[in-house]
């Protein structure tokens, strides 16, 4: 899958859980790890695994994708899913702030967060929406 789609599916998905303040950079030839971050802000613990446990569970079940690997807890305040092409960075708001990450790749161009086509505005609805 092209990366900049994989990056709008992790925001689809993320946004599913109500991820906050999203932010997609586009780190292509500045990092030569990846192509794409998606930083989004949980407001507490359990907010951040059911964002993350969300991109996950859809991307496998949907897309047949697995991530490469998974790092950090929802404990630490900052979980890093990576997907090869598109890393996320799923953080607190106090985690966010500190590391600061869209200062940090300030030469990153940042792309517009937007659904792709078919997944409507939220793309799963839940008990008592």
């Amino acid at each position: 899958m092209e990366a900049k789609k994989l990056v709008q599916l992790c925001y689809a998905y993320a946004d599913n859980r109500k991820a906050v303040n999203p932010a997609i950079l586009d780190v292509r030839g500045l990092s030569t790890v990846t192509d794409f971050f998606l930083i989004v802000t949980g407001t507490s613990q359990p907010h951040l695994r059911a964002i993350t446990e969300e991109l996950v569970d859809q991307l496998k079940k949907e897309h047949r994708i697995r991530p490469h690997h998974i790092d950090g807890n929802v404990g630490t305040g900052w979980v890093v899913v990576d997907y090869h092409d598109v890393i996320v960075h799923a953080m607190t708001e106090k985690m966010r702030d500190r590391y600061d990450l869209e200062a940090l790749w300030g030469d990153a161009p940042q792309v517009k967060p937007r659904r792709p086509r078919g997944m409507g505005t939220r793309g799963t609805k839940r008990k008592n929406d």
